[in-house]
């Protein structure tokens, strides 16, 4: 069983801030989660469904975000507490329904957890979900680390419960994914007597005075809220009592500031307001501390929310002259992640004392060594991927067919094929499905003399999460693409968590699979199943399927993700290279294999001159074998 799960109340555990938030749900007596997978939030609920059936609860994968959240909010309009998570991206999906539900409000606590990501580690946008907080009026967390992650997400769900709706809680990557010591509690009561009351007046706007009186009812909530976060444990003040400066910040930021203060020696001249209750903000809180001092510097990630709604409270002082910095200001930078030596720098240059993080000369050594010894980084397949046998052979096909044909996609592994790894072939990515939806428009430009042949990426998790509703458009409007699921068997992206087409599901239990090929072929469509490791098959289906497209048509490239394969210790070929064959340098594309393939298996031996096989990386996959123009690769079937 995970630490996070432990039933040893008191006791200190070293918990990563994501499990922090699980153990937040366990000891609140949460009984159902449901989520999507998605970094950096995906350890919430894989934490959670570790130990679903010790605690007897019910943890789901669903199909997307939103879906996600309306399976929580049933099991709350059943008296059962439940939670959902999501990366920044994924409330996007859920924020439909959220925009009604914030209205309707809820019976038993319901807390959505939202994770950003600062600097796009695992993203394609580094958004920050504390405007939607502000946007739909919905009460707002912000833990600071894990300790404070595990508090905060149980007293979440007293807080949904005393409001009658959802809870917000905001964490970051380095919060979800750093690790702290943890103190336990006990484990709460999970309900295990649902019951939905049907004489309970019905979740919705359309009765009972209409929208507009459910949304002042909202405010009033938020009224509520406010007061009680004014004496919330999650703010707290730290330094002089009459300070210089006043830093006010949240989440990470608390850290990095009470770290930069105590760097630069600051601690008797600057104080450190800490506010965990973000949205609403706790106004008499603020007007108190702020009415020490003349200045203010808001540290916080990503945008300037905290310092907006301050500086909009500041303007109802009118006799209180502050003098705001922040992101606004040029002194925190307002673009990815901070750290202490942003805030450092910042509060150096407001204070007047001098600041270098590091002496001229270790600079200098540094960026030598860097130059010298570090190899260039980039986004990369694993070394076996199918993805990059499809993109080869979509390559070779879109170059013989000479039309030009393009490949939209989205986000998942597949992205990296619109860098070297796939080829360059990937030539838009947004969100999930959109790739789709992007082709369902390219499809439909005949009229405009558009004759370039389109092809649509997406992979099998993504098909049910997002791309149904935009391939049902496209049998309606007629476009002409092609569809290819990249199916690796698993959201390989985030963990290789199961999805509905996979034969377990978030505990590892037995469970249905929906065919991809089986409900294509329902909803009328041609469909190709391929595989990627048979670069010549699969070019040359392709080929087939560019010249007769009309309407939309499904070429599934079925292999599982390399990674799966590699567990099992299993090689399907053995592969080496013959070194008399293999003629280096002087190769038509200058080592094509290790340039222009580019598999991590395939290694460059400079003394000499050769390709090898990397056998600690390699799981022989053999498709080199048919890439190397001098059939200096040899793959033989493994015994």
């Amino acid at each position: 069983m995970t630490a996070a799960a432990l039933k040893e109340p008191g006791t200190k555990q070293l918990l990563m801030g994501n499990e922090a938030i699980a153990r937040g749900a366990m000891e609140a007596g949460a009984g159902v989660a449901a989520a999507y997978p998605g970094n950096p939030s995906t350890e919430v609920i894989d934490t959670l469904a570790s130990v679903a059936n010790d605690l007897n609860m019910y943890v789901e994968w669903s199909v997307n975000e939103k879906v996600a959240l309306e399976v929580a909010a049933g099991a709350s309009y059943a008296g059962v507490r439940s939670i959902t998570a999501m990366k920044q991206l994924g409330l996007n999906v859920a924020l439909d329904f959220l925009a009604n539900v914030n209205l309707t409000g809820v019976k038993a606590g319901l807390v959505l957890v939202v994770c950003d990501d600062p600097s796009a580690l695992s993203s394609t946008n580094e958004q920050d979900s504390r405007n939607v907080a502000r946007a739909l009026d919905l009460p707002l967390l912000e833990p600071s680390d894990p300790q404070e992650a595990k508090e905060m997400t149980k007293w979440a769900f007293e807080l949904s419960e005393q409001i009658g709706g959802v809870c917000l809680v905001r964490s970051v990557t380095r919060i979800s994914h750093s690790r702290g010591i943890v103190v336990l509690g006990e484990l709460g009561k999970i309900n295990d007597r649902a019951f939905f009351d049907p004489g309970c007046p019905p979740y919705t706007t359309i009765v009972g005075g209409g929208a507009p009186k459910y949304h002042k009812a909202l405010h009033d909530k938020l009224d509520t809220v406010a007061a009680i976060y004014d004496s919330s444990r999650f703010n707290w003040y730290e330094g002089p009592e009459k300070p210089r400066l006043l830093i006010v910040t949240s989440g990470s930021g608390w850290l990095y500031s009470w770290e930069a203060v105590r760097r630069l020696s600051l601690t008797e001249s600057v104080g450190i307001l800490k506010l965990g209750t973000t949205w609403p903000l706790p106004r008499v809180l603020l007007k108190d501390n702020m009415a020490k001092v003349q200045k203010v510097l808001v540290v916080e990630e990503v945008d300037p929310f905290l310092e907006g709604n301050l500086k909009g409270l500041a303007f109802e002082w009118p006799e209180k002259d502050l003098l705001f910095y922040g992101k606004q200001s040029g002194h925190i930078d307002p673009f990815g992640e901070i750290n202490t030596d942003i805030v450092s720098k910042a509060l150096a240059g407001i204070c007047g004392v001098e600041y270098v993080s590091r002496e001229a000369d270790y600079r200098k050594k540094a960026a030598d060594i860097i130059e010298r010894f570090a190899p260039p980084r980039e986004t990369q397949f694993c070394a076996g991927c199918p993805h990059r046998g499809l993109f080869w052979a979509v390559k070779d096909a879109l170059r013989l067919d000479g039309r030009g044909g393009i490949v939209t996609g989205d986000i998942g592994c597949y992205g990296s094929a619109a860098g070297p790894t796939g080829f360059s072939q990937l030539k838009t990515m947004h969100s999930m499905g959109s790739g789709i939806g992007v082709a369902n428009g390219l499809g439909k430009l005949e009229r405009f003399q558009f004759v370039q042949p389109v092809l649509a990426a997406c992979g099998d998790s993504t098909f049910f999460h997002a791309a149904i509703p935009a391939l049902v458009n496209a049998i309606h409007s007629r476009a002409n693409f092609i569809l290819l699921v990249l199916d690796n068997s698993g959201t390989a992206m985030t963990g290789f968590q199961p999805h509905p087409g996979t034969l377990t599901d978030a505990t590892g239990s037995p469970a249905p699979a929906v065919d991809i090929a089986s409900l294509c072929r329902g909803l009328g469509l041609p469909v190709e199943v391929v595989d990627p490791y048979d670069i010549k098959g699969t070019t040359e289906k392709l080929l087939s399927v560019l010249g007769g497209t009309v309407g939309p048509t499904v070429m599934i490239s079925k292999r599982e993700c390399a990674l799966i394969t590699s567990k099992g210790g299993k090689r399907a070929y053995n592969v080496s290279v013959t070194s008399e064959q293999c003629v280096g340098e002087s190769c038509g594309c200058d080592r094509f294999c290790t340039r222009v393939f580019r598999c991590p298996g395939l290694i460059w031996e400079r003394n000499s001159k050769k390709a090898e096989i990397d056998m600690a990386i390699c799981i022989g996959c053999g498709v080199c074998a048919d890439v190397c123009p001098h059939h200096a690769i040899r793959r033989e079937e493994s015994q």
